[in-house]
């Protein structure tokens, strides 16, 4: 269901709003010590806050939904321009290779950082003996195996295209049914992107996935490889409706456009779904499923919304070249692949510590990008590391800004 629609080879603003998504991923995790309920994470700060919970729902229902929209724009993108071969290869190189080595590398550092997590609370961290028992967790294979760790959004990045090839395949086995069922989804992602209607018709779908979710909001898919199916469904939904977006020149900045109404929307969502969060433990009320129902409404508008408005923001500010941000574009997938078990010994870390807790989260966030950075910039751009993340190796930026500037 490919078509000779043309696009520019880079989009800047989108490649900002992937690297933005994937940053505000590292915020997200390093918030959840913070919550002020456990939460079953690593470890639980002394300095809680309730804004930190409000924080953790809203940029959890749209982060990894925009990401996987635009996952679907860039790999339709790449199917027609470079071919099925080319496509299915970057998928095994770019996704399958860092799904495999990064969960054999970093589970040991995530599984001891779980370990120090406890061990924190009875003031008794010991790091070797942490990393003995993330090493020794191995021995427990083939059982968990590439589960258990934040990589399940490469298992999802390669189930979703196999499962849209797979249908492209068997539409375009009928030429008619192709061609009629082409422009069928060629109307509906206008009219989609277009109609101040859209994000009512669309909610309804999407809330009747959050419905079957374990609890209120989105759950994050870690646990098997058995597809999580409400989760699967949506984002499989956003990243096909990425796909057919692309097929097309305009439905991508009708739906990035920024209107009043759209705003509106947005607030009305977010505070909804913020109140009616905290009758999620309350299964005797009288009217929970009503208010279970309100809730997946108000939580479906808010997730569509964030995503047409974080996009347009995008666009407003970053549809230019700027070298920072093409930097951190490129950067962004080593960043989040990499991020989560620094977060997690530097929250241990400051977990007892008697400061605020938005002095120790923006410490966090500020020292977990500067030393992947560093890492990026030392051990991957320019190496065959960088050639696999991004496609082809790059020429180091910062060390020789530095150089030129000695």
């Amino acid at each position: 269901m490919a078509s000779s629609s043309q696009a520019p080879n880079r989009l800047d603003y989108l490649d900002a709003a992937r690297a933005l998504a994937l940053l505000l991923g590292i915020f997200f995790h390093a918030s959840l010590s913070f919550m002020p309920m456990f939460i079953g994470w690593a470890v639980m700060d002394i300095s809680t806050s309730n804004i930190v919970a409000i924080f953790v729902m809203i940029s959890h229902s749209f982060r990894m939904e925009l990401f996987f929209l635009i996952a679907g724009f860039f790999s339709h993108m790449t199917l027609r321009k470079k071919g099925m071969k080319t496509f299915m290869s970057s998928r095994i190189t770019r996704i399958g290779l860092p799904l495999l080595i990064g969960w054999f590398l970093l589970r040991p550092m995530l599984v001891s950082g779980w370990v120090m997590g406890a061990e924190s609370m009875r003031g008794d961290v010991n790091v070797f003996n942490a990393l003995s028992q993330g090493i020794a967790s191995f021995k427990e294979l083939p059982n968990g195996f590439l589960i258990g760790t934040h990589l399940w959004f490469l298992y999802y990045l390669l189930l979703i295209p196999a499962l849209v090839l797979v249908v492209c395949s068997m539409v375009s086995l009928n030429d008619k049914v192709k061609h009629t069922l082409s422009a069928s989804m060629d109307h509906m992602v206008t009219w989609l992107c277009r109609s101040s209607f859209a994000p009512f018709l669309i909610m309804l779908p999407i809330a009747s996935c959050l419905w079957f979710m374990s609890h209120w909001g989105m759950d994050t898919p870690d646990k098997s490889l058995i597809p999580n199916w409400p989760v699967l469904f949506i984002y499989t939904g956003f990243f096909s409706f990425g796909w057919l977006m692309n097929r097309q020149r305009q439905p991508l900045a009708d739906f990035a456009t920024i209107t009043w109404g759209k705003v509106f929307l947005c607030l009305l969502a977010s505070i909804l779904s913020v109140l009616l969060t905290n009758y999620q433990s309350q299964l005797g009320h009288p009217h929970y499923l009503l208010l279970k129902i309100g809730f997946t409404l108000s939580y479906a508008l808010m997730m569509w919304t964030l995503v047409s408005l974080f996009i347009g923001l995008c666009f407003r500010f970053f549809n230019r070249l700027n070298h920072t941000m093409r930097y951190l574009a490129d950067a962004s997938y080593w960043l989040y692949l990499i991020h989560l078990p620094i977060v997690i010994w530097l929250q241990i870390a400051f977990a007892e510590v008697d400061i605020h807790w938005a002095f120790k989260l923006l410490s966090i966030c500020m020292i977990t990008v500067m030393l992947s950075l560093i890492l990026y910039e030392l051990f991957v751009r320019s190496t065959v590391i960088g050639a696999v993340l991004n496609g082809r190796k790059k020429s180091r930026v910062l060390i020789s800004a530095l150089k030129s500037s000695a």
